[in-house]
């Protein structure tokens, strides 16, 4: 039977499967494609683990560290990858990928080795079965209590059920965001949309880390994100928007103050527009070199605006480039009183980069730099939002997809 075949009989017994189902569908599955058995493996929210979901009588299998491992090669790279399973057997690993929001890896036992038709066929499973866990986490806590290895604090928990998810792409460009600590925020938050050709984005750190448990910063962070959103889907200008927000937090608490970065991103001509409120500057990335800091403060923090004007800065991306986007904690974090800094920053994304890395890849490595530099003890929000223009869209509608678009899903990495 064909991966399509399989994808068919999946997607009728979807209609009314929970979370919980899930394994055991895609246990179902394996035969149609010529596998023995397929185990889904979802990534923990630091992105360190690979946590096996395991109901009825998928065969027991124990967690798997992301770095150093096969299946972590998997999910880091987004390609499949084959290892031995036994005599003239395979194991191969499989990335699920919701769009390109990576969700973790299928294990895959097959009897003999990995055509490309097999797995081409397994992708497309892989493919349904990260779809169907975005949309059944909608109505159930299965995956977010597997997602998670310690207790969330309430702060947190408000602040993280607003974040869009950590990776987009349109084909023509990507956004990649992620935000430390995952348990316990302080006050740092980003958001991002695709409307048209233009791409929005967003970059929030509250003042009042500790206050309340942190609480007090994140209302101001969550009202700072829904004035965004308002203001966004009103179809305001930047300069409006930033007015927007501004006029919402002050009108809430005068001495609320939130440091931002507003963007707007045109796909078709690479032109960048940013407001900086008083934001760490942001960085374009061109050929393994930070060609443009971006100038910063344009504009005061937000419930300060009224006291003058911002001003909006251009810059013209070349396709290919990226625009790094972070929060003070990112270059305040500190390892025997010396901060991690900025050239250090500019110098690992460089690095990533070169490696060509997966755009998600290279913010995970990132910010897990940033934690092993202060041994896993975040003194602040680190928060990282990079965004890479590969090629002008189309200034049509129906856009073409790009050349890497068309490759096959995931090629094996033997």
């Amino acid at each position: 039977m064909s991966g399509i075949e399989a994808l068919g009989r999946l997607l009728r017994q979807s209609h009314h499967a929970r979370p919980d189902d899930l394994p055991q569908m895609a246990m179902r599955a394996a035969p149609l494609v010529g596998a023995t058995s397929m185990i889904i493996y979802l990534v923990d929210h630091r992105q360190r683990e690979l946590l096996p979901l395991l109901t009825g009588d998928v065969p027991d299998r124990d967690r798997i560290m992301v770095d150093g491992t096969l299946a972590g090669r998997a999910f880091s790279t987004v390609a499949a990858c084959a290892g031995d399973l036994g005599p003239d057997g395979t194991r191969l690993w499989v990335p699920l990928i919701n769009g390109a929001e990576r969700l973790g890896v299928m294990e895959v036992a097959l009897t003999g080795p990995a055509a490309d038709t097999l797995v081409e066929d397994c992708a497309t499973v892989a493919a349904l079965l990260a779809e169907l866990m975005v949309t059944r986490s909608l109505y159930s806590d299965t995956i977010e209590r597997l997602r998670r290895r310690e207790p969330m604090r309430l702060a947190a928990e408000m602040l993280r059920a607003q974040l869009p998810p950590l990776t987009f792409s349109t084909g023509h460009m990507m956004i990649s965001g992620i935000l430390e600590p995952c348990y316990d925020v302080g006050g740092d938050a980003f958001d991002y949309a695709v409307n048209g050709d233009i791409a929005y984005l967003a970059l929030f750190d509250a003042v009042g880390h500790g206050s309340a448990g942190g609480m007090r910063a994140v209302m101001l962070a969550s009202l700072a994100l829904a004035a965004y959103r308002n203001a966004r889907r009103a179809d305001l200008d930047l300069t409006a928007t930033y007015h927007h927000i501004d006029q919402a937090v002050h009108d809430h608490d005068q001495r609320g103050l939130i440091t931002a970065v507003l963007a707007e991103l045109d796909q078709r001509t690479g032109i960048l527009r940013v407001i900086s409120a008083g934001h760490p500057s942001g960085v374009v990335i061109r050929q393994g070199k930070a060609v443009k800091v971006l100038p910063t403060p344009t504009a005061l923090p937000v419930s300060l605006g009224h006291h003058r004007p911002p001003v909006v800065v251009e810059e013209a991306l070349e396709p290919g480039d990226h625009v790094l986007l972070y929060t003070d904690g990112v270059t305040e974090a500190r390892s025997g009183g010396e901060p991690f800094g900025i050239d250090r920053l500019v110098d690992f994304t460089v690095k990533a980069i070169a490696d060509h890395l997966p755009l998600p890849e290279t913010a995970r490595r990132l910010v897990h730099a940033i934690l092993d530099y202060q041994d896993d003890c975040l003194q602040d929000d680190a928060t990282v939002l990079l965004t890479q223009w590969t090629s002008p869209a189309p200034a049509h509608s129906d856009t073409e997809l790009s050349e890497s678009d068309n490759r096959a899903p995931f090629p094996v990495d033997d």
